[in-house]
């Protein structure tokens, strides 16, 4: 009865308006006082959470991000794609998915992979004859890969909140996102195909050649941000901060497409977004600091024992309720609500925490494009002029390809496992 008055205030106070990370402090400070503990542990939760090294790099990746964006790099690696297999059957929609991939691999962000690639490849796919609903769906599914390739924000928030190894997570998350990658590649030829949608003309050498070296910089930043990760140069956030001065250099020095005025706009678009994260990662600290003293994981947990005994009925039940979380909570919410409480569970059924990371960010992603509040259907409705009926109809077989993905991950592990503990 506890657990489910604390989710009806929770999920009444977001229905009302109430921002996520005022809703989820105000109620956490809430249980403190009535349950009779000190009202302090709230600040001294939310300054020994702020406190953290690791949340340093969602900031510098945040700046990256948004100096990539505004210097026009989105660009540039899609016309580089589109420059070898634009002439494909279905071609166009190819040189999206892997134009989402390379973005997501620099940038680590959803939103911003969605925005730069739709900008440029939405009104180049109508052109060519693409039906616009299967264009929406693939840039509103495409955005997600920035969350599951990584470097990924929701990765180091998972990591921090766990104390597992974010290094860790980035390499699970290798192998399912090029999973991802290929199914919505695989199914943009054959449906583009099957329908008879447009192709570009087969560009030539000289052209190959000059979009490739145009975009190299942006993928060279990529993979020495990735490879240093990896390879134990630097950690996480020391990577961040090389990426974002990379990103500076190649934009204004490079490539010479920001200007000082973009700049600027960029560090603000960061900082809003870094202080919204922060509060809501501080908002989640508190209720979870009053959801433990009040013992509810450690009850969800045995009750989730003892209702499920399968692997795999925990599985679709920890699905459904990501899946139902996400339609009032975006992503970032999500993982730092629900980790707490579902983890010590899975757990309990021989699950390793850093798979079930990536599989609470396969379902994460899947809430990004699950209406109503399905960020990515929003970024695209704005980038497109779109209705969200056709963006969110358009996104449906991309949304039952990422199940396909959970399904394949949980039937063969060592596709997040390998990797990173075996390789």
């Amino acid at each position: 009865m506890t657990v489910f008055l604390i989710l009806l205030v929770l999920f009444s106070l977001l229905l009302l308006g109430v921002p996520v990370a005022f809703a989820l402090g105000g109620l956490g400070l809430s249980m403190l006082v009535v349950g009779g503990f000190s009202p302090l542990m709230a600040p001294q939760a939310i300054l020994s959470t702020l406190d953290g090294f690791i949340l340093l790099a969602v900031p510098l990746f945040l700046l990256m991000s948004n100096v990539l964006l505004k210097g026009g790099v989105g660009r540039d690696l899609y016309a580089a794609v589109q420059a070898w297999v634009g002439h494909w059957p279905g071609g166009l929609a190819v040189a999206t998915v892997i134009s989402c991939g390379l973005f997501a691999a620099i940038s680590g962000s959803s939103v911003a992979t969605a925005a730069t690639i739709g900008t440029v490849a939405i009104p180049e796919m109508l052109k060519r004859g693409y039906e616009k609903r299967f264009v929406f769906g693939l840039l509103a599914a495409g955005g997600t890969l920035g969350i599951l390739i990584p470097p990924s924000i929701p990765m180091i928030v998972y990591g921090f909140v766990t104390e597992e190894s974010v290094i860790a997570l980035f390499l699970a998350g290798v192998g399912p996102g090029l999973l991802l990658l290929v199914l919505f590649g695989g199914y943009a030829m054959v449906y583009a195909s099957m329908r008879g949608m447009g192709r570009s003309e087969k560009a030539s050498w000289p052209e190959r050649r000059h979009a490739t070296l145009r975009a190299f910089p942006s993928m060279a930043l990529a993979a020495v941000v990735v490879a240093g990760i990896y390879g134990g140069a630097f950690t996480p956030t020391e990577a961040a901060a090389i990426g974002f001065a990379g990103a500076v250099v190649i934009t204004v020095l490079v490539l010479r497409t920001l200007s000082w005025l973009q700049f600027w706009e960029a560090t603000k678009d960061a900082m809003a977004t870094t202080v919204a994260i922060l509060m809501i990662v501080a908002g989640a600290k508190v209720f979870g600091k009053a959801i433990t003293l009040y013992r509810i994981p450690q009850d969800i947990s045995a009750f989730l024992s003892d209702a499920v005994s399968s692997p795999v009925g925990f599985v679709v039940l920890v699905a459904l309720i990501l899946l139902v979380m996400g339609l009032v909570l975006e992503a970032l919410s999500m993982v730092l609500i629900m980790t707490p409480v579902l983890l010590p569970a899975a757990m309990g059924l021989g699950f390793d925490p850093i798979w079930f990371g990536i599989f609470m960010v396969l379902m994460v992603e899947a809430a990004l494009i699950t209406p109503p509040v399905g960020l990515n259907l929003y970024v695209i409705q704005s980038v497109a002029r779109a209705t969200l009926g056709d963006v969110a109809r358009g996104a449906v077989p991309f949304l039952l390809l990422m199940f396909l993905c959970v399904v394949i991950l949980y039937l063969v592990p060592d596709l997040a496992l390998y990797i990173p503990f075996k390789l």
